[in-house]
């Protein structure tokens, strides 16, 4: 009886312990779980770019991976767990894992270790790791490039890379591009591996822009390498769920600086005594000075504010672009979609149904698409096309017309006259008014189409690391102009008579076309590659044939063919020894010369220090690396089959006064057999490290580029042979300077992080030899100056008396007068003339800078730019620095009230007055060489993400609305003129723009 209640106790019993060890093994097994649970997530900088060879380290367990190509990575981490990121054994970024995570994690491209550790982008698509080049480069990335509401990628690029120089010379809708000097030459611009004179695109489609500066960066260019090169990446798709991103902006538009034209009465002030020290008679009676200042004759009398009236006070720009991008283990994609349309300032009028207003207009599309069609053969297809509408006025364009207007005097005539028709007169004959609304319009239509083709190919099966690659790429562009002009009647009105005289006629319209330009061009390379890791030795190389051939207009195809290679050598990612080279010619050259291929190698080291075992490791210096390049360069510019003599007829004079009917026949130019290539030598060295825990980064580097065999005509040449002579090369050009950058970037524990970038350039250069003609004096030589000098008089003053004037030299060809400029007697013989003619223009090395700052607060972000420039000269002359010119009938400006009079003799910036041009006070000197030195706040953006708690309820992956401000302000030496624009150019605009960015 006993027994089964016993056993019964003992089956509980034994049911109690088995349940007990199932849930101690289940808490056991979900320990091991938890512990051993994958943490998967993306490393991408602000621009969603992945960044590949991250090191990821599980602080509490020692666990380590590396982020792949997508910058994908997979560790065993939970929960609250701490990962340390590091690149090339550097510490880049601490993330702790946590409940709200969205498994993307997103390292600033300004910061520090992964600026200086990203890899490089080298020429032809070529990537390599920072620490296996000696290449010089500098990159910046889609975050800077879209801050400026603006067309071209060259004005996007002011002040942000080292040893790129940014000139903005105008404003004008469509043409507001800044000309780029790498080092002092202009660069070849290379999109996604494929040199393309494009620069007007969509800029929210950039990657990354690249500066290659060096002789061995752009050595496998060959003969296209001379002048550097300007790398764009566009982006591409990635591993990752689908991402749509609109965003829309409107800027408003002011022009910076307008000319401040005199008014009525003081121009007829101004133009009476002009004419009195010219001997004239005074055209304005005292009646006519009253009417001009009491305004009441408007009509014989008229005081017009032109630019008022023809210019708009501010216009708009629109910009709104669309990005799709994603992909899988299969394929990757990118698309994306833009229009602007950017409103010129010229004035309107609603009766017609036409715009008559410069603008801009562009629209669009690229496509990026990567394909795996195997675990070994992959292709890519990229398409870009764009369409480009431009509008300008019937009369002119833009910045034609724009001059007119400048140079139009306020007393020229009346807008309207009584009649309500357009005011003239007899010396002017028509209305600039009329001019921009009633002459119709022109229109500019351009298409570009796009398409780059590639297969590459592992070739692991042969041996780990080698691979080739095919590409083909198509590029076609047509302009073409259509006129609708039409003509329209300016009356000039006579206020005693009540007459009108009528110039022109009403409503005569033109139709027609023309194509400005058209060319098409296809690009085809085949490469070879190995690259390989195997214990502490790195091999990198790639060698290809190349073709590029172009058709422009009707001329004959230009092809440039050849083979290119780079091979890099690293030892235990510390010592690297690198070469590259371009072996290629052109069809310009003679097909049996010894001139049509050139060779062009480069070779480089570089020294990372920092993982030296006796390298000091403390909280200052954290790395160094040294690297230097030596290598030649060549630039294909022969002319167009210049080594042919070419013949051409016309009519030509046989005996006595007039042409005859016959046709002669002549050659010109002279031909050259012998032209070659020009090319430089070029030196390279430069130190990179980081400071202070590696929040500081800096790099520094000193160039020496001798261009040599230039192509220019002889100095020495005589006239007598009565033939153009052609370029030889013959000419030699030095250029040398430092560029250098400092990046600090720093995360702080209260969710703030900021940084400042300082890069500059000082470039200067010299002539070292043109074979000019022998000049009798020293200061004459053109030789030894900087390229580009400008010559001229030295200014001393102006002269102050007719006693002055006999005690000084006397002036070839002109008679001087109290008020005119007088200059230097260099040679001392007691006469000026050429003789006495110097370099006046900018005498030290050009220094150029950037400084970008900003700073993310939670949900707040805020980025500026300033740039400027040193050591720079601008020279002011024409309309809008002289008066009354145009045989006197030209504006005159305000800065002209300063002139030379007797009374305002000790105080005057200006020579006395003139009417129309004045040899003397108009000859190139250093009186009209003012500073071009700078500073310029560029770009300033504010911007607030709205947070995730409110995106996740509308479905939206991220919502930010920002404002920023372009050319807020400018500080310089001369404040009437604009530093960059000047000499009645279109004047650069200053942007308020307002914008929304939406992801989904």
């Amino acid at each position: 009886m006993m027994k089964e209640p016993l056993q019964k106790i003992r089956g509980v019993f034994l049911l109690g312990m088995l349940m007990l060890f199932a849930e101690s093994a289940h808490s056991a097994i979900s320990i091991v779980q938890q512990d051993t649970a994958r943490f998967t997530a993306t490393i991408t900088d602000e621009n969603r770019s992945p960044l590949k060879n991250i090191t990821v380290k599980v602080q509490r367990t020692g666990l380590k991976t590396i982020s792949d190509a997508d910058g994908i990575f997979s560790v065993g981490a939970r929960k609250q767990d701490v990962l340390l990121m590091s690149l090339n054994d550097q510490a880049l970024f601490k993330y702790t894992i946590n409940d709200t995570d969205t498994t993307v994690i997103v390292i600033h491209s300004k910061n520090v270790v992964l600026k200086q550790n990203r890899e490089v982008r080298l020429l032809f698509g070529v990537t390599a790791n920072p620490n296996q080049t000696a290449a010089s480069t500098d990159a910046v990335y889609s975050s800077d490039v879209t801050r400026m509401p603006v067309t071209s990628v060259s004005t996007a690029l002011t002040g942000r890379l080292a040893g790129l120089y940014a000139l903005q010379s105008s404003g004008q809708p469509g043409g507001d591009g800044s000309s780029l000097s790498l080092r002092g030459r202009s660069p070849l611009v290379i999109i996604d591996g494929v040199p393309r004179g494009l620069s007007i695109f969509n800029l929210e489609e950039i990657a990354s822009v690249t500066v290659v500066k060096d002789a061995l960066g752009n050595a496998m260019l060959g003969g296209k390498g001379f002048n550097g090169a300007l790398l764009i990446t566009t982006k591409r798709g990635s591993k990752a769920n689908q991402m749509i991103s609109f965003t829309a902006q409107t800027a408003f538009q002011k022009s910076l600086k307008v000319p401040q034209s005199l008014n009525a009465f003081n121009y007829a002030t101004l133009y009476n005594e002009a004419a009195a020290n010219d001997g004239l008679a005074q055209p304005y009676t005292q009646a006519d000075l009253a009417a001009y200042q009491n305004h009441t004759d408007p009509y014989g009398h008229p005081d017009v504010n032109w630019i008022d009236q023809t210019i708009k006070p501010n216009t708009r720009m629109d910009q709104y672009s669309l990005n799709i991008t994603g992909g899988n283990d299969w394929g990757k994609y990118f698309v994306s979609m833009q229009h602007i349309n950017q409103i010129g300032f010229m004035q309107t009028s609603d009766e017609n149904s036409y715009d008559t207003n410069n603008k801009f207009l562009s629209y669009v599309v690229r496509s990026n698409v990567d394909i795996n069609l195997n675990k070994n053969l992959s292709a890519g297809v990229n398409l870009f096309g764009r369409i480009l509408n431009g509008n300008e006025p019937g009369y002119g364009y833009a910045p034609l017309l724009y001059s007119y207007i400048q140079n139009t005097p306020a007393n020229a005539y009346p807008v309207f006259n009584p009649d309500g028709t357009y005011g003239t007169s007899a010396s002017y004959q028509t209305n600039v008014l009329g001019q921009a609304i009633n002459s119709g319009y022109t229109s500019n239509y351009k298409r570009d189409v796009l398409a780059d083709l590639f297969l590459k190919r592992t070739l692991n099966e042969i041996t780990e690391g080698l691979w080739i690659r095919a590409a083909a790429s198509l590029y076609s562009t047509i302009s073409e102009d259509i006129y609708r002009t039409k003509s329209f009647a300016s009356f000039a009105y006579n206020a005693q008579t009540g007459l009108y005289t009528q110039y022109g006629t009403n409503g005569t319209q033109g139709n027609s076309n023309a194509i400005a330009y058209q060319s098409r061009s296809d690009y085809m390379e085949l490469k070879l590659g190995y690259d390989r890791t195997i214990g502490k030795n790195a091999i990198s190389s790639v060698i290809f044939a190349n073709r590029d051939n172009t058709v422009a207009d009707s001329n004959l195809p230009y092809t440039l063919k050849g083979i290119s290679g780079r091979a890099a050598y690293t030892y235990n990612e510390k010592y690297t020894a690198e070469f590259a080279m371009a072996y290629n010619g052109s069809n310009y050259y003679p097909p049996d010369g010894d001139y049509k291929f050139g060779f062009f190698p480069a070779a480089g080291l570089s020294w990372h220090i920092g993982r030296e075992d006796f390298f000091p490791k403390n909280k200052v210096l954290n790395d160094l690396k040294l690297f230097t390049s030596y290598g030649k360069n060549g630039n294909d510019n022969p002319g167009y089959f210049s080594y042919i003599q070419r013949y051409y007829d016309g009519s030509g004079i046989y005996f006595g006064s007039s042409a005859g009917s016959n046709t002669s026949i002549f050659e010109q130019p002279i031909a050259n057999a012998n032209v070659s290539f020009e090319q430089a030598k070029k030196l390279n060295a430069g130190v990179q490290g980081t400071l202070f825990n590696s929040h500081l980064g800096f790099k520094a580097e000193y160039y020496n580029n001798k261009y040599y065999d230039l192509l220019m005509v002889r100095g020495k040449n005589s006239a007598l042979l009565g033939q153009v002579y052609p370029n030889e090369n013959i000419g030699e050009y030095t250029y040398r300077g430092w560029d250098f950058s400092l990046n600090w970037q720093q995360t702080l524990k209260n969710d703030l992080s900021y940084f400042l970038a300082f890069t500059g350039g000082l470039q200067e250069s010299e002539v070292s030899y043109i074979d000019e003609v022998i000049q009798p004096y020293s200061w004459m030589k053109r030789t030894g100056q900087m390229v580009g000098q400008t010559f001229g008089y030295i200014a001393d003053g102006l002269f102050q008396s007719q006693t002055e004037i006999n005690n000084s030299p006397k002036y070839e060809g002109y008679t001087a007068h109290p008020g005119d400029i007088k200059y230097k007697d260099l040679n001392g013989d007691g006469l000026i003339n050429q003789f006495d003619q110097t370099a006046i223009g900018a005498t030290k090395p050009l220094f150029f800078y950037g400084l970008s700052l900003g700073f993310q607060w939670k949900a707040f972000d805020l980025n500026a730019l300033v740039q400027g420039a040193l050591n720079r000269k601008i020279y002011l002359s024409g309309a809008t620095e002289w008066a009354f010119q145009n045989n006197g009938l030209g504006q005159a400006w305000e800065h002209n009230l300063d002139r030379w009079t007797p009374a305002t003799a000790a105080t005057a910036a200006y020579p006395r007055l003139t009417v129309g041009t004045n040899i003397n006070n108009e000859a190139t000197s250093t009186f009209w060489m003012k500073s071009g030195n700078y500073l310029r706040l560029k770009n300033i953006e504010i911007g607030y993400t709205v947070p995730k708690v409110i995106t996740r309820k509308i479905r939206l992956q991220s919502l930010r609305v920002f404002a920023s401000g372009t050319n807020l302000f400018t500080v310089s030496v001369d404040d009437r003129v604009d530093p960059e624009v000047y000499n009645m150019a279109y004047p650069i605009q200053r942007l308020i723009n307002l914008g929304i960015n939406i992801k989904l």
